[in-house]
C-alpha cells in the first residue's frame, strides 16, 4: 500500500511560483512513475507532467513545457513539480499519482496510476 501526501499548494498571482511535493509512504516506493494531474471547476483531470522513477524520463503537456518542471529524489520517496510563470488557467486541484506496476505504457495514461493523493488546490490571481 502506498500512500501519497501533496503540499505546496496556494494563492499566487500571475506570473508567480509555486513547488508542489509529493511525498509517498507506506513502504519504499517501487513502481515505475509518478505524475501529477490537475482538475479544474468543470474540466476533466488532466495530465500534467509524469516522471519514471527509475529512468528520470519526463512527460509534459504541452500547456505547461517550458514553465514546469517535474523532479524526483528517489531516497526521499519524494516527487516534485516546479511551477513557474503560473497563469490564471493553471488554476485547479492538483492531485500526485503514483504507478506502483513494474512497467509502463505511457506515462501520461491516467488509468495507469493505481494510487492517488487528496489533491492540493492551485489558485492564479490574474
Amino acid at each position: 500500500q502506498v500512500q501519497l501526501v501533496e503540499s505546496g499548494g496556494g494563492l499566487v498571482q500571475s506570473g508567480g511560483s509555486l513547488r508542489l511535493s509529493c511525498a509517498a509512504s507506506g513502504r519504499t516506493f517501487s513502481g515505475v512513475a509518478m505524475g501529477w494531474f490537475r482538475q479544474a471547476p468543470g474540466k476533466e483531470r488532466d495530465v500534467v507532467a509524469a516522471i519514471s522513477w527509475r529512468s528520470g524520463n519526463t512527460y509534459y503537456a504541452d500547456s505547461v513545457k517550458g514553465r514546469f518542471t517535474i523532479s524526483r529524489d528517489n531516497a526521499k520517496n519524494t516527487m516534485y513539480l516546479q511551477m513557474n510563470n503560473l497563469k490564471p488557467e493553471d488554476t485547479a486541484v492538483y492531485y500526485c499519482a503514483a504507478n506502483s506496476h513494474t512497467y509502463y505504457y505511457r506515462l501520461n495514461s491516467a488509468p495507469e496510476y493505481d494510487y492517488w493523493g487528496q489533491g492540493t488546490q492551485v489558485t492564479i490571481s490574474s
